[in-house]
């Protein structure tokens, strides 16, 4: 496969770190933009900034929206701390965000790499309705927007919604709208890829600074994990990254997606449609499947590489 031109949209976040490093290790990783969702855009954007210094990652980081598009603001310090990335033992990030704002940086992103631009949304997605909103264009100039977000089946903030849609349905219901080539990977794959206690005795034991940081992030990871009844630190962002770096290891259907806006029980679902003759064409390509153990073992290699 040819060097994917990415950009990574996120709110890191333990498993968005692990993605950010993977994605700069097997693609031509051309920055970050920031997003409220694990912690407030404050932490995520310092969070961000920090893991790309103790890396030696130098691209631009663009900090993004505070809220969601209509939804009260909501973070996810249950799972990922007071900090967003705890266990981690980076130092304050010497450099700062870049003056652009980041929906205007993914529309001049976009716009630099017409046809290339691979944009990966890994957090709530409104940075990138906010862009779709004021670049109408910006659907046309993307490869692709490949998300974790969402489930064909049960959710994790309610029994039907997935967090990184749960929080701003409103903005994911523009992108899966907007007419771009859009990749989902949910739950269903993701909640089975995931780091094992002997995975992170492995990077704990390396004498690389990245490896024994990431020991650190993924120890606390696991014991939110655990908590709630898994046996492993669970990498759902990472798998929006990997079809781009390896296209065997997951496995794809086409199908309608849309985002539930106004149920009850039932807002921030993705309602994925895979009847054949369906009245509505699919508009994503939908994660069914995953080779986990390989997929895993990529990703340790990748995060055990840094000097």
């Amino acid at each position: 496969m040819r060097r994917a031109k990415i950009l990574i949209d996120c709110d890191p976040g333990h498993d968005d770190a692990v993605a950010i490093l993977y994605a700069a290790r097997h693609c031509e990783l051309l920055g970050i933009t920031t997003v409220h969702g694990n912690q407030t855009i404050e932490h995520t954007t310092r969070n961000a900034l920090a893991l790309l210094e103790i890396a030696g990652i130098d691209v631009p980081v663009a900090r993004g929206c505070a809220r969601p598009l209509l939804a009260e603001p909501v973070v996810g310090a249950y799972m990922h701390g007071e900090t967003g990335l705890d266990g981690a033992d980076l130092p304050p990030p010497q450099r700062e965000p870049i003056a652009l704002h980041a929906v205007d940086f993914i529309i001049e992103t976009a716009r630099a790499y017409q046809g290339e631009l691979v944009l990966a949304v890994i957090g709530p997605q409104t940075n990138v309705a906010m862009a779709l909103r004021r670049e109408p264009r910006l659907s046309g100039w993307l490869r692709e927007i490949t998300i974790m977000g969402g489930s064909t089946d049960r959710g994790n903030v309610t029994p039907a919604a997935e967090f990184n849609i749960h929080i701003d349905p409103e903005a994911a219901s523009v992108v899966y709208d907007c007419g771009a080539p859009v990749r989902m990977v949910g739950l269903n794959v993701t909640r089975h890829v995931g780091v094992s206690e002997h995975d992170i005795g492995q990077l704990k034991s390396s004498r690389r600074r990245v490896a024994r940081a990431c020991a650190g992030f993924l120890e606390f990871y696991l014991g939110r994990q655990r908590a709630a009844g898994r046996h492993h630190a669970v990498m759902h962002d990472v798998c929006a990254i990997v079809p781009h770096v390896d296209d065997g290891l997951i496995d794809y259907h086409d199908a309608h997606v849309a985002i539930e806006l106004a149920g009850t029980h039932t807002r921030g679902m993705t309602v994925c449609d895979f009847r054949a003759g369906a009245e509505r064409k699919p508009n994503a390509k939908v994660a069914v499947d995953a080779r986990g153990e390989k997929l895993m073992a990529g990703v340790m290699e990748a995060l055990s590489s840094y000097d």
